[in-house]
C-alpha cells in the first residue's frame, strides 16, 4: 500500500482517538427523520466495508491481482439512499457506488458482498456479475444493471426505463419493473457536463413537462472534480437548480442523516407524483480518481490534507460519538475488524480461477434465447386483421414496393406481439419521412407507436430502458447520418449488457434506419450517407439491410423473431432510394438507357405481400441467389434455386448494389454472358458458409459495395474469399472514399450500372471467353 493509501486508512482511527472530527451540518436526532441507532450502525459499517474495499483493491493491483481502481471513496454517504429507496427500484449506478451495493445486498439473502465484490476485483470467472470480464458494479438479485459507464452514458437508457414503467400502466402490459417502481440513476459532476447525461435529463424534463409520468431520480455525486478538472463552484445547482419539470433537492453527502432525509424526499416526489428529482449530493474524492492517478500534479499538499479531514466516515463517527450510539474505541475497533475480514477475503479470492480462453471469455457475448417466448406470440383473427387493413384492401393483393411491404409487416407485427413499442421522430401521425410508419398510431396509438423529441441518444437509450421492461422496442433513426450522435448507445450500452452481466441481463430492440445513398429526393452527405461501418465491428449486433420488398417482408419478421426470441440487439438498414422503387428499368435513368427500351413501367421491383406469422416464420439469415436475369415480375423468386455453376461470373452485393447488379445482369444476359447475383441480405453476421458455396463453382467474383472502399464490408468480403476461396479471381467496385455531394453530382462517386457492366465486359474479355 502506498503512503498516501496508508496515511488516509490510519487516519481514521488517529482522528477518532483524540476527537479531532469535522463540524455536523446535521445534528439533530436521528428518529427526526426516521432512522434509529441500528439504521444508523448499519449504513456506518457499510460505509467501512465500502472503504475498505477500496483500500484492498490497491493493495491487490500492487501483487498483480486486482485490475480495475476506480473506487468510492469519499463517496460512501450513498449508503444513505440505498436505503431509503426499495431493493426493486432499479438502480442504473455510477462507478463509484460501491456503499450502495453493499448497502442493499444487505437486503437480499444468499449473498456474501464482500466477497463477490473481491471476486469482480480479481477478474475471477466465479464473480457473479460479470463471470470476470470487468469489475462492474450490478447485481440482477439487487435489481442494478451492470454498469461500465464512465460518461454518464447509462442515463438515457434509466430515463427509458421510467418512462417505461408509466407507459406499462397505460397498456396494462405486466413488466419486470413494479407499477409503482422508481429508477435510481447516479453519476458525477464531471459526467453531468457530458451530452448523454445532458440528452437524458432534458428528455425527463421535456416528459414531465408534458406531465407523462417520468419516475426518476438522478442523482449527481458531487465531489468538485473531475479526474484532474475541477468542476465550477455552483455550476451543478446554476444548471440545474431551476429545470422546468424537475424538481431540485440538495444535500451534504458527508452526512447520513441529511443524505436520508433528502433521498426519502425524492423517493417521495418520484414515486407519488411520478415527476423526475434530481438531487445534488455534496462529496468529497479520496485516494485520487485510481490507482495510477497522482494528486499531487495537480492539487496542493494542504488542499488534499483538508479534503482527507472531510473524510464521510470521520462525520459519521461524529454523528455517532454526538447522539452516543457508539463509542469512539468501539468504531476503531470496528474499523480495524473489517480491515482484516476483506484482506483474508482477498487471499481467497487470488486463488479463485479466471476466464482461460477466448470461448470463455466470449461464452456471454449472445444472450439466452428465453425459453417460452416462441410460444409468446398473440394470435389474430381474420376480423382483427381486416380492421387493421381497412384502408388497404383494394391493395393487399397488388405488387407493392419495399415501403409499403415494411409498413404492412410492421402492422401485422404490432398486432402479434402486445409487447413491441415503435418510437422515433415523426413516426406517429405523419407515418415516418418515408411513410414506412403510416397508419400505425392509428390502429395502435401513441402509446404503441409514439413520436420523441429530437435526440438520437434518448431514442436509443430510451428503447435500451424500455427493454428492461419486458417490452421489445422498435427504434426508428431517421437518417444513417444521425446515427452517429448516439452510437455509443448501441456500441457501449445495448451490445454490452449480456456480456458484462453473464447473459444475466438483456436489451432486446431491433433498430430501423433509413440509410445509404441514390435517394434523389433529398441530398448530402446527411440525408446520403453510405457508411455503416460503425455496426460491424460491435459483437453480437446483427445487421440487416433489404434490397427489395420481398425480402424486406421476410428479413424484418425474422429480425423480430431475433429479438423476441432471443434477445439480440438488431439493425435493420433500409435502403431510403429503394423504399419507393417499382420499377428494374427506369426509362428515365440515364445511367441504363439500354435498358429503355424493356419497359415503361415493368414493376419488376414490386412483389405481393405474403402474409405470415410470426410463430410460423422461419429465421433465415441465409444469402439471396439470383442465377438468371429478370424477365418477369415479382424477380425476387425468380430462379433462386437454380444451379450458378454455369455461370462466368458472380457478383456478391447488397441494398442498392443488388439493385444495380440485377441491371447489369440483365444487359450482359443480352450479350449472351451469364451472371449469377448473390444478395448477401445480412451484414453482420455475413453467411460465409453460404457465401463460399456460392462461389466455389465460379471462376470470377465481382463484389458490388455502395459504401466507401475504405471499411466497406468488401474489405471483409476479400479477406473472406482469400482465406476460403484462395482460387477465385476477385475484383470490386465501391464507391470513392467520399462524402456524398448534392445533387447528380453523387453518381460521380457511387458504383453505376454500367460501371459494373464494363468491369464484367473487360475482365471476361481477357480470358477470351467473350
Amino acid at each position: 500500500m502506498s503512503d498516501r493509501n496508508k496515511l488516509v486508512k490510519d487516519n481514521f482511527a488517529k482522528f477518532v482517538s483524540v476527537g479531532s472530527l469535522p463540524e455536523l451540518s446535521v445534528s439533530h436526532p436521528p428518529d427526526t427523520v426516521g432512522l434509529n441507532a441500528s439504521d444508523l450502525i448499519d449504513m456506518f459499517t457499510t460505509q467501512m466495508m465500502s472503504r475498505h474495499l477500496d483500500l484492498q483493491s490497491r493493495v491487490m493491483q500492487k501483487q498483480g491481482q486486482s485490475f480495475y481502481t476506480i473506487g468510492s471513496a469519499g463517496h460512501e454517504g450513498n449508503a444513505a439512499y440505498a436505503k431509503a429507496f426499495r431493493i426493486d427500484d432499479m438502480a442504473f449506478l455510477h462507478y463509484r457506488s460501491g456503499a450502495f451495493c453493499l448497502q442493499r445486498a444487505k437486503e437480499a439473502t444468499g449473498h456474501a458482498p464482500l466477497y463477490e465484490m473481491l471476486l469482480s476485483f480479481a477478474a475471477s470467472s466465479e464473480d457473479p456479475v460479470s463471470g470476470g470480464r470487468h469489475k462492474v458494479l450490478g447485481s440482477k438479485a439487487h435489481h442494478i444493471p451492470p454498469q461500465t459507464s464512465t460518461i454518464a452514458s447509462h442515463l438515457p437508457k434509466a430515463m427509458g426505463a421510467a418512462f417505461s414503467i408509466g407507459l406499462a400502466q397505460r397498456l396494462n402490459f405486466t413488466g419486470k419493473l413494479t407499477k409503482d417502481g422508481v429508477i435510481l440513476c447516479s453519476f458525477g459532476d464531471a459526467s453531468a457536463n457530458h451530452s448523454t447525461a445532458l440528452g437524458a435529463i432534458n428528455s425527463a424534463a421535456w416528459c414531465a413537462y408534458q406531465s407523462i409520468p417520468m419516475p426518476i431520480v438522478f442523482i449527481c455525486e458531487d465531489n468538485g472534480i473531475g479526474i484532474s478538472t475541477s468542476t465550477p463552484q455552483g455550476w451543478i445547482a446554476a444548471n440545474f437548480s431551476n429545470r422546468a419539470g424537475i424538481t431540485y433537492l440538495y444535500c451534504d453527502g458527508l452526512n447520513l442523516l441529511d443524505t436520508y432525509q433528502a433521498a426519502c424526499k425524492a423517493e417521495k416526489i418520484a414515486r407519488t407524483q411520478q415527476k423526475p428529482v434530481f438531487l445534488h449530493v455534496k462529496m468529497v474524492r479520496l485516494l485520487g480518481h485510481a490507482g495510477s492517478d497522482s494528486e499531487f500534479a495537480y492539487r496542493d499538499l494542504s488542499e488534499i490534507e483538508a479534503i482527507e479531514r472531510q473524510d464521510p466516515l470521520l462525520h459519521s463517527a461524529q454523528l455517532l460519538l454526538t447522539h452516543s450510539i457508539m463509542t469512539a474505541d468501539k468504531m476503531i475497533a470496528l474499523y480495524q475488524a473489517t480491515a482484516a475480514h476483506i484482506a483474508e477475503l482477498a487471499e481467497q479470492v487470488a486463488e479463485q480461477p479466471r476466464l482461460e480462453s477466448a470461448k470463455e471469455v466470449m461464452a456471454s457475448l449472445i444472450p439466452k434465447a428465453i425459453l417460452g417466448n416462441a410460444e409468446g406470440y398473440q394470435a389474430i383473427g381474420q376480423g382483427q386483421r381486416k380492421a387493421l387493413f381497412a384502408h388497404e384492401q383494394h391493395n393487399l393483393d397488388k405488387p407493392q414496393h419495399l415501403a409499403k411491404l415494411l409498413n404492412w409487416t410492421l402492422m401485422d407485427a404490432l398486432a402479434e406481439l402486445p409487447n413491441i413499442v415503435m418510437l422515433g421522430e415523426d413516426i406517429a401521425k405523419k407515418g415516418g419521412v418515408y411513410n414506412v410508419s403510416s397508419k400505425l398510431n392509428e390502429r395502435f396509438g401513441s402509446n404503441r407507436v409514439m413520436n420523441t423529441l429530437l435526440d438520437e441518444q434518448s431514442i436509443l437509450g430510451g428503447a435500451i430502458g424500455l427493454a428492461h421492461n419486458g417490452f421489445l422496442p422498435i427504434p426508428e433513426i431517421q437518417f444513417l447520418a444521425y446515427v452517429h450522435n448516439a452510437e455509443d448507445q448501441i456500441r457501449g450500452e445495448a451490445a454490452t449488457l449480456s456480456f458484462f452481466s453473464n447473459q444475466q441481463f438483456t436489451n432486446p430492440m431491433v433498430i430501423r434506419i433509413a440509410g445509404l445513398a441514390y435517394q434523389k429526393g433529398f441530398g448530402g452527405h446527411f440525408h446520403n450517407d453510405n457508411s455503416f461501418a460503425v455496426f460491424r465491428d460491435i459483437p453480437s449486433v446483427i445487421l440487416a439491410c433489404p434490397s427489395n420488398g420481398a425480402d424486406g417482408v421476410e428479413m424484418l419478421r425474422t429480425c423480430i423473431k431475433l429479438a423476441y426470441e432471443q434477445q439480440r440487439v438488431v439493425v435493420f438498414l433500409e435502403p431510403i432510394a429503394l423504399y419507393m422503387t417499382k420499377d428494374l428499368f427506369p426509362s428515365r435513368n440515364a445511367q441504363i438507357e439500354k435498358c429503355a427500351q424493356k419497359a415503361q413501367a415493368d414493376g419488376l421491383w414490386t412483389s405481393t405481400y405474403h402474409y405470415q406469422t410470426l410463430a410460423e416464420h422461419v429465421i433465415d439469415m441465409g444469402v439471396k441467389v439470383y442465377p438468371k436475369a429478370a424477365k418477369t415480375r415479382d424477380i425476387t423468386s425468380e430462379g433462386a434455386t437454380d444451379s450458378t455453376s454455369r455461370a462466368q461470373a458472380c457478383i456478391l452485393t447488397y441494398g442498392n448494389g443488388c439493385y444495380l447488379s440485377r441491371q447489369a445482369q440483365a444487359l450482359l444476359a443480352e450479350q449472351g454472358i451469364r451472371v449469377c447475383v448473390v444478395d448477401l441480405r445480412f451484414l453482420a453476421p455475413l453467411d460465409e458458409v453460404g457465401i463460399i458455396e456460392q462461389v466455389r463453382d465460379v471462376k470470377k467474383v465481382l463484389i458490388v459495395d455502395e459504401c466507401r472502399e475504405t471499411g466497406s464490408i468488401s474489405e471483409a468480403l476479400v479477406t473472406l474469399l482469400n482465406e476460403q476461396a484462395s482460387d477465385t479471381e476477385l475484383k470490386r467496385i465501391c464507391a470513392q472514399d467520399s462524402f456524398i455531394p448534392l445533387g447528380s453530382a453523387a453518381y460521380h462517386v457511387l458504383p453505376s450500372t454500367q460501371e459494373i457492366v464494363d468491369t464484367l465486359l473487360s475482365w471476361i474479355a481477357l480470358d477470351g471467353v467473350h
